[in-house]
């Protein structure tokens, strides 16, 4: 006979499946931060971890702040997808995952992605990034195109470098970091009309800064974020194929949509009942980033050679 379930039962099935998820979650995410499979390569002396696998046109994924490329892109099975069509190149930001934690930021995590490619013998490569990925994907866009097959940018998008507000907060997140206390999402910070963060977001961001990361390396990198910012200028010059995505439940989303009417070869998502952190699992996301890539690589006759 089956099992029929009261509300007291539901009840308690509920509460013992959201325990299980919360005693999981973290255990899956420390695992995946600690697992360091693949190669290290020295980056001006600072040594980055990188992971390859799959075979055909390069894909170089850049994950988000505070996560590495096994949260960010093998748990949502996206490097998984990728590989069936792609070389994919997953690598660790200095300052995450296994990757070194210097004291210099800023430009040099784009420069890490040009001495990658140079120590892989990789001429042009699409970029894909997510988050603070996205926004050093599209600093390279701008700063390196000739490397460049086409730029992902997703969760993210253009800010504007005179954001007062969040260039106001970023010694108070940085020294929140350097004293071993967590912070919430970067884009809280971000001011203007966009939408709040949600619940899971913020305990997402807290989890992830307070427990998996070397909170002094984060402020490092909270502080080089203006050196990553891109000239509104700059953004109109990019000669790129660009794909954005973003949730509609992400304040990041902003950024997505200022894209439109400033980069000349766009593609632009928005993703319904998706924010920032659910985006990533969200299938939508998936399959037009495939999509994209192998459109632009049916294109690759007509892009300029190097």
């Amino acid at each position: 006979m089956p099992l029929r379930l009261t509300p007291t039962r539901m009840t308690v099935a509920a509460i013992a499946a959201t325990v299980a998820t919360a005693v999981a979650l973290p255990l899956t995410l420390r695992a995946l931060m600690r697992r360091a499979n693949g190669e290290v390569f020295s980056s001006d002396g600072v040594p980055i971890h990188y992971s390859i696998s799959g075979e055909g046109t390069p894909v170089i994924l850049l994950h988000g702040f505070g996560v590495n490329a096994g949260i960010n892109w093998r748990l949502p099975g996206i490097s998984r997808e990728l590989a069936k069509r792609f070389q994919v190149v997953s690598m660790d930001l200095r300052g995450h995952g296994a990757s070194g934690h210097p004291g210099n930021y800023g430009m040099e995590m784009v420069e890490d992605v040009v001495r990658l490619m140079d120590h892989l013998g990789i001429e042009r490569a699409h970029v894909v990034g997510y988050s603070l990925g996205g926004v050093i994907t599209l600093k390279l866009a701008s700063e390196h195109p000739e490397r460049l097959l086409s730029a992902s940018v997703l969760g993210a998008g253009w800010e504007n470098p005179q954001n007062s507000m969040f260039l106001g907060a970023i010694d108070e997140i940085a020294e929140e970091l350097e004293a071993g206390r967590g912070v919430g999402p970067l884009a809280e910070h971000l001011g203007g009309d966009r939408e709040r963060t949600t619940a899971t977001h913020r305990l997402f961001t807290r989890f992830v800064t307070s427990y998996l990361n070397e909170g002094p390396s984060l402020a490092g990198v909270v502080r080089g974020i203006p050196e990553l910012t891109v000239e509104e200028s700059a953004v109109s010059e990019i000669d790129l194929p660009v794909l954005t995505v973003a949730g509609n439940k992400d304040p990041m989303r902003n950024g997505s949509e200022a894209l439109q009417g400033r980069v000349k070869d766009l593609r632009f998502l928005l993703i319904d009942d998706a924010d920032h952190i659910s985006a990533t699992s969200h299938p939508e996301l998936r399959s037009t980033l495939i999509d994209f890539l192998d459109e632009v690589d049916t294109r690759r006759p007509l892009l300029p050679s190097t």
